[in-house]
């Protein structure tokens, strides 16, 4: 199926009571005082107070001194905590014994792919005739960016008999890149070299002379950073061509088929064994997209003949074609999705045939092969893989070598058969190849068998009631011999939003925690996809609270059967998860001892005035309208934050180049708590320098960060025995 990136899309009078102050390490800096600018603002009749506005200048000096100072403090805290030396070798040495691939793409008969060999900091390209050939080192993005930044590759695209890829590549954890294409025979470039992507989402056609791709917007003279990321459209590039003279073919701009918003985005997508390409029009980061069909004749001349096959009130996710048949995933009168057929001759929705109909699994994907459909799917987050043979309405549930996710899904429309990554939270990952003609599912060797031993670790799936009765999943992972007497460290991490799930994942790093008695659990609270749409929208704009109920719920579950306690227990919130982890913080701040905001949402209520807040509006809500802000003045942390409340330690983590949240979001937070608090316990704000929202963080980077996490948490635990 083709899938694109959302662009989006994780405290204690306890403590104060029982005269439990954090021990602060011995330090030589000071945290800088901001100073407090009020700022109101009238949302429809309710006056907003906004003491840190002036930090949404990130270069101003005073921001950047502000900045500074408090990023240097941090790191001399963090690096003084006891044992944060020896965690840090432990999860290095745990990183770096093992080799990842985390992607693999199918053209002809080749394998592209990511690998991260034990002594790279991130992923290179590889190519390999065949699963069993000899692997060639294709791209270095190091060596394919030049200069003194650090690269990662964000995204590949191999042409349909894999003469060529195209690779984008971006600096310093800066999710905007450039798009290179090589010759996979030679390995170096050809002159084609395309800017201003993001998501590129390049899709070639078959005679391997030309491909689409989506493009920002030229910031023209007048036009701010909020102008960036409107209007992105699809354009069609011919190999040897100046990509400014590219023909620009679906885009708000250049007299689209259908109205579009300046905050929607056009894609086109040829797959390799159809007679059309397609038209996707995504509306922000709303999981329901407009989808068009061309004739591919008319599409690579660059004047397109759409036709409309779907609009948002049709539920439709992603999709795969195969000929003149189209396979749409949707959850129209289907909430755990359903896949229905649509022939292209006569493209009519409504005449659609269910191939999948509505089950108790929750479909996720859907890829074409050359022998038949290939579903994957999954129940109570365990991953489950569906065939059906082309024509036929009967699914084969395929029987996979254990019970985890399926972390990866490859098919080839001109091969038999899938490729499948599994993993699960104790079982490593890797590269899998499903034979329809032996149905059996066979270990590729692709990604070597991780050397982590996790055979004293265990993991379970309960269940938590939510306040309003609902049953929350819950994964608890843990050491076989635990007790439960509430004396363990825990670390429990809540998303819920944008209908993405947590699926099981084995980090081993993960292990250098475990072994040293900390439980580590997730919380798979409403507004994620773990059962399907309605889940996801029980817990989105005026149902936010919903998502920090449920992580509230998990949290007391946890305490009362004796895994933790509130002096023990860490919350984290990522990205969206900010506001799950914000919302419990200002909420509940007597049920945790720490709380980790990383890159999280925590100022929702300002994200329009941030380059990448008007697309998320779909999810969140907007100011621009009495419900949108009733939903986000609800979410907001920062302006729930109360004076005198004895809130927990917090630790807030950012990048200095995240697209996704503005750091200033993370700033402000930290001035208020910090100008809030009445306890003892230490509010952090960490900052990288040379990082994003994580996407493209090397190893190390990642390494730095899980010890940081891990060694505070253990710090606080241990000053409370």
């Amino acid at each position: 199926m083709f899938t694109f990136l959302l662009r989006s899309s994780r405290v204690l009078p306890v403590a104060a009571a029982l005269g439990t102050a954090v021990h602060l390490p011995a330090e030589t800096l000071t945290q800088p005082v901001a100073p407090v600018r009020p700022v109101t603002d009238n949302y429809f009749g309710t006056v907003v107070t906004d003491n840190y506005r002036w930090m949404e200048d990130l270069k101003s000096p005073e921001v950047q001194k502000w900045m500074k100072e408090q990023a240097a403090y941090t790191k001399d805290y963090l690096g003084k905590l006891p044992g944060r030396d020896a965690l840090l070798k432990r999860i290095e040495a745990l990183d770096n014994a093992a080799t990842r691939v985390p992607e693999v793409q199918l053209h002809g008969t080749y394998y592209f792919y990511l690998k991260t060999n034990a002594t790279d900091q991130t992923p290179k390209l590889y190519v390999r005739d065949g699963p069993d050939a000899t692997e060639r080192p294709l791209v270095d993005p190091q060596v394919l960016g030049g200069g003194e930044k650090r690269f990662t590759i964000s995204a590949f695209y191999p042409s349909p008999d894999g003469r060529f890829v195209a690779v984008e590549i971006a600096a310093g954890g800066s999710e905007e890149g450039v798009v290179h294409v090589l010759d996979v025979a030679t390995g170096k470039p050809l002159k084609d070299k395309i800017d201003r992507v993001w998501e590129s989402s390049v899709s070639w056609v078959s005679n391997d002379k030309c491909f689409f791709y989506s493009r920002l917007q030229k910031l023209e003279p007048g036009m701010t950073e909020l102008d960036k990321e409107l209007n992105e459209a699809a354009y069609l590039h011919r190999l040897g061509d100046d990509p400014e003279m590219d023909t620009p073919v679906l885009g708000s701009k250049f007299n689209p088929p259908v109205p579009m918003l300046p905050t929607d985005s056009g894609f086109v997508t040829v797959p390799p064994d159809s007679h059309y390409g397609f038209g996707t029009i995504f509306h922000g980061v709303q999981n329901e997209i407009t989808l068009l069909c061309s004739p591919i004749e008319a599409l690579t001349q660059g004047k397109p003949s759409w036709t409309k096959i779907c609009d948002v009130d049709d539920g439709v996710v992603g999709f795969d074609a195969r000929g003149n048949d189209l396979f749409l995933q949707t959850h129209k009168d289907a909430p755990r999705f359903k896949i229905i057929h649509v022939d292209l001759q006569h493209p009519d929705i409504a005449k659609a045939d269910v191939v999948v109909p509505q089950s108790d699994l929750v479909i996720k994907n859907v890829g074409t092969a050359k022998d038949a459909l290939y579903v994957q799917a999954a129940q109570t987050g365990i991953g489950r893989v569906l065939r059906v043979a082309y024509g036929q309405s009967e699914s084969q549930q395929i029987q996979l070598p254990f019970v985890g996710a399926v972390a990866g899904f490859a098919t080839n429309p001109q091969a038999d058969g899938v490729l499948l990554r599994l993993a699960g939270w104790v079982e490593a990952p890797g590269w899998y190849a499903y034979n329809p003609g032996t149905n059996q599912v066979i270990d590729t060797r692709l990604e070597p068998q991780n050397p982590a031993d996790f055979s004293g670790i265990t993991a379970v799936e309960v269940t938590a009631p939510g306040a309003d009765g609902t049953p929350i999943p819950l994964s608890i992972i843990y050491k076989k011999d635990l007790k439960m007497d509430g004396s363990n460290p825990c670390l429990m991490e809540g998303y819920g939003a944008y209908g993405i799930t947590i699926d099981p994942e084995f980090q081993a790093t993960q292990l250098a925690l475990l072994e040293r008695g900390v439980v580590v659990a997730f919380a798979h609270v409403r507004g994620g996809g773990e059962n399907g749409e309605d889940w996801h929208l029980a817990g989105q704009k005026l149902t936010k609270q919903n998502t920090i109920s449920d992580f509230i719920a998990c949290a007391e579950y946890l305490i009362r059967q004796g895994y933790t306690s509130p002096r023990k227990l860490a919350l984290r919130g990522t990205s969206a998860g900010g506001i799950t982890i914000g919302g419990a913080l200002t909420q509940r701040p007597d049920l945790f001892a720490l709380a980790i905001v990383n890159v999280g949402v925590v100022n929702p209520l300002r994200a329009e005035a941030e380059p990448n807040g008007a697309v998320n509006a779909p999810e969140f809500g907007s100011v621009k309208d009495p419900d949108g802000f009733k939903a986000l003045y609800a979410m907001d942390a920062y302006q729930h934050v109360k004076d005198g409340t004895p809130y927990p330690a917090v630790l807030l983590i950012t990048g200095a180049n995240d697209p996704r949240v503005d750091p200033v979001e993370l700033f402000k937070m930290t001035a208020r708590l910090q100008a809030a608090t009445s306890s003892k316990n230490p509010v952090l704000l960490r900052v990288d320098p040379d990082a994003g929202h994580g996407i493209g963080s090397s190893k190390q980077q990642h390494d730095l960060i899980t010890a940081d996490q891990a060694a505070l948490l253990l710090s606080l635990a241990a000053n409370r025995e």
